[in-house]
């Protein structure tokens, strides 16, 4: 097992009035219920074993780490597909229980849990570096909880050269979607709660980004790509960006939201494995996530949007997002101009 500094409490021991925010977000990966989730999403559980499974070249005799293990499914099909060795690395409570289940499947000679923040791991002797990191790291638009830092700490300080990271590319996209049901029970309620005057609490409504699934058919404009990364090379603080876009409408219609969601690739296995969480792709656990406009835009087929929209971590809590987005329109039957901030947390 590996050591760890003096200073790492796993979070379990720590007294309630202790907790950080951070031993909250650790805590959460204690309930089993989140793993079920996780598992039986089939798009991410099944693309992640076909890009282990399928490229056993890859993995043979190999020495893998697993950052943040969970349940430990990932580490298993690297011990399926021939590595010789696999670091579980997980901080939560649930560590205890992935050693538990990869002794039941006799893979426990092949597999080793750590119990401890992926920036503590300190490898058993005989261990300097590893040949691939796999993790499942992605959050709500792609970089919510900010599971990545972690990641590309580990990769830069194990990782030995010419190894491979599972996956390795990321990509996040726009489109806008006519929403007006939706928006106006979750907004336009504050209006009348019961005969009372609750307006007040529409800021704080439109604050927040919604996360849910969208229906294809709600989306009127085409998708542009706004942030794409190499996850072999990204640095932190690559990962607060900016874009600016530009949205074609494919009908006459009315634009209530912007959308963003995100697509993965392995792209260094044999044949590239892929999938993304988009409105017209299979559900996955992700689902969208959803800027709600202060106006309601009325738009014509062949008319643009354009916009900006940028994200940094929250200065208090750098697993939660700040995001600013910002839109002009001006069409045959509207105008519509707006900058809108948001916290994803």
């Amino acid at each position: 097992m590996a050591e760890t500094k003096p200073t790492s409490q796993a979070p379990q021991d720590l007294n309630e009035e202790d907790l950080t925010s951070g031993d909250y977000y650790f805590n959460s990966y204690s309930h089993f219920g989140i793993h079920e989730e996780m598992l039986k999403d089939e798009v991410r559980t099944n693309s992640y074993r076909k890009s282990i499974m399928d490229n056993k070249h890859l993995f043979k005799d190999k020495v893998v780490m697993d950052v943040g293990a969970g349940t430990g499914i990932l580490s298993m099909f690297a011990a399926k597909a021939g590595a010789k060795k696999v670091f579980a690395v997980e901080y939560s409570s649930i560590a205890k229980h992935a050693e538990d289940i990869i002794k039941l499947n006799k893979l426990d000679h092949i597999i080793t849990v750590l119990h401890t923040k992926a920036e503590d791991v300190v490898l058993p002797e005989g261990y300097d570096k590893v040949d691939i990191i796999i993790s499942e790291w992605m959050g709500y638009f792609l970089f919510y909880e900010s599971m990545l830092n972690s990641v590309l700490h580990v990769r830069d300080k194990f990782l030995a050269p010419g190894g491979h990271m599972f996956p390795d590319k990321a990509n996040i996209y726009v489109c806008a979607i006519e929403d007006g049901e939706y928006k106006n029970n979750k907004i336009n309620f504050w209006d009348n709660v019961y005969g009372f005057n609750m307006s007040n609490m529409k800021k704080l409504a439109m604050l927040e980004p919604l996360v849910d699934t969208v229906e294809a058919d709600a989306v009127v404009t085409n998708s542009v790509k706004v942030f794409s990364i190499d996850i072999g090379t990204v640095k932190v603080e690559d990962l607060s960006w900016s874009a600016n876009f530009k949205l074609t409408c494919q009908r006459n219609d009315y634009i209530h939201a912007i959308v963003a969601y995100f697509d993965i690739e392995f792209s260094m296995c044999h044949k590239p494995v892929y999938f993304s969480t988009g409105p017209d792709a299979h559900y996955t656990h992700w689902k969208q996530t959803v800027f709600y406009f202060n106006d309601t835009i009325t738009i014509d087929k062949g008319e643009t949007l354009t916009g900006f929209i940028s994200c940094e971590p929250n200065k208090r809590n750098f697993r939660d997002l700040d995001i600013k987005l910002k839109y002009d329109f001006k069409g045959k039957n509207d105008e519509a101009h707006g900058e809108q901030f948001f916290r994803l947390r």
